[in-house]
């Protein structure tokens, strides 16, 4: 006896569980699937307003890493600090909580609601849920030989953030006070800032206009965690190459001269809302960053390649670091 006509279309769809940026469960209806992922963290930035926005987007990235331009829905998930005064309490949730919301809103969607909690300490995060049909995701699992890889957004989040801490820690100041100024470092940091509260929605739309083979999004793995777990679920024995590091500016040298083992250019320090890592036709991929930098008025970095392998990534022992931006321009961020 064969299945169902509802249930023929579910064993047709292609299905995700654990352990990539999205999960993707083939629904019953109509040839549709539901993609949904979650994710929380702890507040890491002065600002609570722009902490709502990084949150946001940080958990829409992953629906957005599968090529999902329109999120449905998503929830907001809260837990308040039980340190906070009642005044702190009711300055900082309403920020945090309309920063996520505005962004929320800026991609499209809506939040329908979700979980707030007393929690020893802070903790920010989301639900984002789309549902699909099949030419509206893209699965993570096409590259071939000859493609390269696109990164959508600067690495160095995290070592810009911990810098900017450390201007008020004189031990930890003395370390990077040869390598970078206060200004450098406050610069540093509204660029991390501006960077994590961007979203990868239009990397998301691009990656359908130039036929991506696949994407994950650069966050707490750092850009080779992530890149081995995209490697390791391809279809075709590929490896990935990674050649370029785009960095913000000073943050390279910043991780070196700290002492602390970040492992920045070695591809494992966390990254948080990062860009999309894009595997893209080779012929394609030019076009994808002018096409970003047009839309969204940043540069996108081809940074590595895509050979016969045996689903693993690198990062080439010469890897060539890319200051960004590479030239400073007086009353500009970026």
């Amino acid at each position: 006896m064969g299945l169902e006509p509802s249930l023929e279309c579910v064993a047709a769809l292609p299905r995700i569980g654990i352990g990539l940026d999205s999960a993707v469960t083939p629904l019953r209806h109509g040839n549709l699937s539901l993609i949904q992922t979650t994710d929380f963290f702890y507040p890491l930035v002065d600002d609570p307003y722009i902490m709502g926005k990084i949150t946001c987007a940080n958990v829409l990235s992953d629906i957005y890493a599968m090529g999902v331009v329109n999120c449905d829905n998503m929830l907001m998930l809260l837990g308040i600090s039980q340190k906070l005064t009642e005044k702190e309490r009711d300055v900082i949730v309403p920020l945090l909580m309309s920063g996520f919301t505005d962004l929320a809103e800026e991609a499209g969607t809506c939040v329908t609601g979700g979980q707030s909690v007393m929690n020893p300490w802070m903790t920010i995060g989301g639900v984002a849920t789309s549902v699909c049909s099949k030419d509206e995701f893209i699965m993570p699992d096409g590259a071939e030989v000859d493609d390269v890889l696109v990164l959508t957004k600067p690495l160095g989040t995290q070592i810009a953030v911990n810098a900017h801490q450390w201007i008020e820690k004189p031990e930890m100041w003395s370390r990077i006070s040869n390598v970078a100024t206060v200004d450098d470092v406050k610069l540093a940091y509204q660029r991390a800032m501006s960077s994590m509260s961007r979203l990868n929605r239009t990397g998301a739309q691009l990656m359908h206009k130039h036929c991506a083979h696949g994407a994950t999004d650069v966050t707490g793995f750092g850009i080779l965690g992530h890149a081995s777990n995209l490697a390791a679920a391809q279809k075709n024995a590929v490896d990935f190459v990674i050649h370029n590091l785009p960095i913000i500016a000073k943050m390279s040298a910043v991780a070196e001269a700290c002492g602390i083992k970040f492992g920045l250019v070695q591809g494992s320090s966390a990254e948080t809302s990062g860009g999309l890592l894009v595997i893209l036709p080779k012929d394609r991929a030019e076009a994808f960053c002018a096409d970003i930098q047009q839309q969204d008025g940043r540069l996108a970095w081809i940074v590595g390649s895509v050979v016969a392998g045996e689903r693993k990534a690198r990062i080439v022992d010469d890897v060539k670091i890319i200051e960004v931006p590479e030239v400073e321009r007086e009353g500009e961020l970026w």
